[in-house]
């Protein structure tokens, strides 16, 4: 039995990776949504990572197949798990992905990222004060109102905190592209990734940048397919 860890992006907790969870607990696995200290200004990146090695450890567990699942900016915290666990694979699921002593503030000028969403607003003539088309254009409405409703007041302090590897861990890492991403376009990430992780070709999905919340069961099955 495979445990999946199951790390959140900034500003959520663990209630959007409920429908992947139920998906990966029903094929036999042990399914571990972790909730981050993120609303704590005196928590930093290590504590993000000590905070997903109690959850999948809670309870006496010993995982001795560890799986890390990390979203959006989880891409910061996931890495610092290998520290800690023995981990068979990351999955970055449209993921940041850190260099080595960017903070995620620096993340995004340092990634071009603030052009490649500028032209996709473009080509989508989407307002920019339209979060819902940005992040959840392809949720159930009910399932996005009640997204909204979970979205936490992401402190500063880890996201402004230098990445504290020196590099990417030699860890089998995989890379799910959503292609229906507004936020991390499809262009931007295979351009990122060439840059950041070398060799990591991206595998394209169904989906915005929450699959788990709009099509958790062909997430699950990707996952499992690797």
């Amino acid at each position: 039995m495979t445990t999946f860890a199951l790390v959140p992006g900034a500003g959520a907790d663990s209630w959007y990776w409920g429908p992947l969870a139920w998906e990966l607990t029903g094929r036999g696995h042990r399914a571990v949504p972790v909730d981050l200290p993120c609303t704590d200004d005196d928590a930093r990146l290590e504590d993000y990572a000590d905070a997903v090695v109690a959850a999948v450890t809670r309870d006496g567990h010993e995982p001795d197949d560890l799986v890390v699942v990390a979203h959006s900016f989880g891409g910061f915290t996931a890495p610092l798990v290998c520290d800690r666990l023995p981990v068979r694979e990351l999955v970055l699921v449209s993921a940041m992905v850190p260099a080595p002593g960017e903070s995620g503030a620096d993340w995004w000028e340092a990634t071009g990222h603030p052009q490649a969403l500028a032209a996709q607003d473009a080509k989508d003539g989407r307002d920019p004060d339209d979060i819902v088309a940005l992040f959840y254009h392809d949720v159930p409405e009910q399932t996005a109102n009640e997204a909204l409703r979970h979205e936490l007041d992401q402190s500063g302090t880890a996201f402004e905190q230098p990445w504290p590897r020196e590099s990417w861990p030699e860890v089998r890492t995989r890379y799910l592209l959503c292609r229906e991403d507004k936020l991390f376009p499809k262009a931007f990430v295979r351009t990122m990734l060439a840059r950041r992780l070398r060799g990591t070709v991206p595998e394209a999905i169904t989906g915005s940048h929450h699959p788990m919340l709009s099509h958790p069961a062909r997430l699950a099955g990707t996952i499992l397919s690797g």
